[in-house]
């Protein structure tokens, strides 16, 4: 698929909306684009951090957003990629205060939407 492709630009909405989302601490947008049983992972420490979404978006909730403190978005889709009509991997890349985070995401097409599946990503402290 090309950028041109319905595929792709669903996938660019639903990845702007991911954007979003972190950007205002929206637990509410992130959860239109999380599947339910969606799992996050990092292991950036050296330790595995692995939650659902009833785990995730509290952590979310909590924070002060990055729109609260007028940070300047330095969020960006890298790639989109497809391995058929319903399959789908991001990498994306943002930042949130001193941490500037690679995204992985997986999409799934499900009932006729995109949703994110699983989230794995690392991030650096930006000084």
């Amino acid at each position: 698929m090309t950028a041109t492709d319905p595929g792709y630009a669903a996938v660019a909405a639903v990845l702007g909306d991911y954007f979003d989302g972190l950007y205002h601490c929206d637990t509410g947008k992130l959860g239109r684009i999380f599947h339910p049983q969606a799992r996050y992972a990092c292991a950036t420490d050296g330790t595995l951090l692995h939650l659902g979404m009833d785990a995730y978006f509290p952590i979310v909730a909590a924070r002060e957003s990055p729109a609260s403190r007028n940070e300047v978005r330095r969020d960006r889709i890298v790639s989109i990629q497809f391995a058929g009509p319903v399959t789908a991997f991001a990498h994306v890349e943002c930042a949130i205060g001193p941490k500037f985070f690679n995204d992985f995401l997986t999409l799934i097409k499900i009932d006729g939407r995109w949703q994110i599946i699983s989230k794995v990503f690392h991030y650096d402290l930006q000084g």
